[in-house]
């Protein structure tokens, strides 16, 4: 799993968060702090099947026992990009996690890495 943040010079977003690896275990506090999310990006190419990018709002949640404030679908064998131009506000921190099921339950990782790369300041 190789997590990388990188800073930006973009009035937008100041702050690109890119996991080559997700999975259940959640990556917390990927911002540093609260912030607003303008971007999320999933790539699902080495799964054959769907994928669900959980975002908490949230420092430390329990996967499976803490409600997500969204979750992205992704199909399998595909990337999507859902761009967010008013962008979503995240009053105490932003935390993800990748899981093989819709339900708020599922704590299975992909059997194979899920890109995710997040937008935000």
């Amino acid at each position: 799993m190789a997590l990388t943040i990188t800073p930006q010079a973009n009035p937008l977003g100041a702050t690109l968060v890119q996991q080559t690896a997700a999975s259940a275990t959640p990556n917390n506090n990927v911002l540093g702090a609260a912030g607003t999310l303008y971007m999320v990006e999933v790539d699902n190419a080495a799964n054959v099947a769907a994928v669900y990018v959980k975002l908490f709002n949230n420092a430390a949640p329990t996967v499976g026992t803490t409600p997500a404030d969204e979750v992205y679908m992704c199909p399998a064998g595909v990337a999507r990009v859902w761009a967010i131009p008013q962008g979503v506000s995240y009053s105490v921190a932003v935390s993800l996690a990748c899981v093989t099921g819709a339900a708020e339950a599922s704590t299975t990782s992909p059997p194979n890495p899920v890109v995710v790369r997040l937008l935000g300041s």
